[in-house]
C-alpha cells in the first residue's frame, strides 16, 4: 500500500498547487487551457513518438497481453455506456467520454512505477504495452467517436471519411504513427542522444502540466457535482474492468501467472488525466471527468492494494 500511496499523493499534490494558484490569482482562469494545449500539441507527442519509436515492436505487440488488456477494456466500456446512458441521461458526446472515462487506465503516470516496483525490470514492458494500447488504440477510436457524433459535423455533413480524416491529423495519433514508422525503419533505440534527451525533457512535462491544469480548472468549481456519475465510473474502472481482464486473461486464453497479474494491474489502474486532456480540447465533459479522476485515484489506494495482495505470490 506504501508504495500506491507513495504515487497518489504527490498527484493531489499537484492538483492542489494548481488549485492554490488558481485561487490566489497568480494564473488565471485561462492559464488551464493554455496548459492544456500545451500537454496535447506539445507533450503528450513527444511522450507518445518517444515510446514507440524506442520500444522493440517484436516485443511490445504481445498478442495475449493487448487481447486482455484490451478485452477486459472493451466491455467494460459497453457496459459503462449502455448503463450510464439512461442512468444520468447522456446524449452525443457525452456518451462518448462517459466509454472514455471507464476504461482509460492511468498507464503511464502509475502503471509504470507500479509494476517496476513489484516485479522490477519486467514490469517495465507491460506497462508500456497499456501505455500505448491506450495512446494508439482507445485515443484514436474515441477521437474518432467525437467527431461522428459531433453536432456541429452532422450539420456540415460530414461523412466517415472527412471524420477519420480530422482523427489521422490528431496530434497524439500522427505522433504514434510516426514512432512506429521510424522503429520500423531505423530501428528502436536509434534516435540520436539529443533527440531522445529533448523528446524525454518534454515527455516527463505531460503528466504534472495536466494535473496543474486540473487544480486550475476545479477553482470555482464543484468536484461532487455529478457524484454518482463519478462513483460508477469509479466502479467500472476500479472493479468491473480488472475483473474482466483477470477472466479474458486467465481463463479465456490461460496467460501465464506473470503476464495476468499486469493485465489486471494495468486495468485497475484509476482514470487518467488525458481523459481531462480530451474533453477540454473538445469542450464536452470537463468537471464530470475531473471529478472522476480524482475519485478514482483516491479510491485506487484501496482497491489496487487488494489486487497486488491477490498477486502477492506472482513472480
Amino acid at each position: 500500500m506504501q508504495t500506491i500511496i507513495d504515487v497518489v499523493l504527490p498527484i493531489f499534490a499537484i492538483i492542489g498547487a494548481g488549485y492554490a494558484c488558481g485561487r490566489g490569482g497568480v494564473l488565471g482562469e485561462a492559464s488551464s487551457e493554455a496548459l492544456n494545449r500545451y500537454v496535447y500539441f506539445v507533450a503528450l507527442p513527444a511522450l507518445f513518438f518517444l515510446t514507440t519509436a524506442s520500444a522493440p515492436l517484436a516485443t511490445v505487440f504481445n498478442g495475449g497481453l493487448i487481447a486482455a488488456f484490451m478485452g477486459g477494456a472493451a466491455l467494460s466500456a459497453a457496459l459503462a455506456i449502455s448503463l450510464g446512458t439512461p442512468m444520468f441521461r447522456l446524449a452525443g458526446r457525452e456518451r462518448v467520454m462517459h466509454g472514455m472515462a471507464a476504461i482509460f487506465s492511468n498507464t503511464g503516470y502509475m502503471g509504470i512505477p507500479l509494476l517496476t516496483t513489484r516485479f522490477g525490470e519486467p514490469g517495465v514492458l507491460p506497462a508500456v504495452v497499456g501505455t500505448l494500447c491506450t495512446g494508439a488504440v482507445v485515443m484514436p477510436l474515441t477521437m474518432a467517436a467525437l467527431q461522428l457524433v459531433g453536432p456541429a459535423e452532422r450539420a456540415r455533413g460530414r461523412g466517415l471519411g472527412r471524420s477519420l480524416g480530422v482523427v489521422a491529423r490528431n496530434p497524439l495519433v500522427v505522433a504514434t504513427a510516426l514512432g512506429v514508422i521510424w522503429a520500423l525503419v531505423a530501428g528502436p533505440r536509434s534516435l540520436p542522444s539529443p533527440a531522445v534527451r529533448f523528446l524525454e525533457l518534454l515527455s516527463v512535462t505531460a503528466g504534472p502540466c495536466a494535473l496543474f491544469a486540473m487544480g486550475l480548472f476545479l477553482v470555482g468549481r464543484s468536484v461532487t457535482r455529478g457524484l454518482a456519475e463519478s462513483l460508477w465510473l469509479s466502479l467500472v474502472k476500479l472493479a468491473v474492468q480488472p475483473a474482466l481482464t483477470w477472466v479474458i486473461a486467465a481463463v479465456l486464453l490461460d496467460l501465464d501467472p506473470f503476464l495476468t497479474a499486469c493485465a489486471v494491474i494495468l486495468a485497475g489502474l484509476p482514470t487518467g488525466t488525458l481523459v481531462f486532456v480530451v474533453a477540454q480540447q473538445s469542450g464536452v465533459y470537463v468537471q464530470r471527468a475531473t471529478a472522476v479522476i480524482m475519485i478514482s485515484t483516491a479510491l485506487a489506494v484501496a482497491t489496487l492494494s487488494t489486487i497486488l495482495v491477490l498477486f502477492e505470490g506472482v513472480r
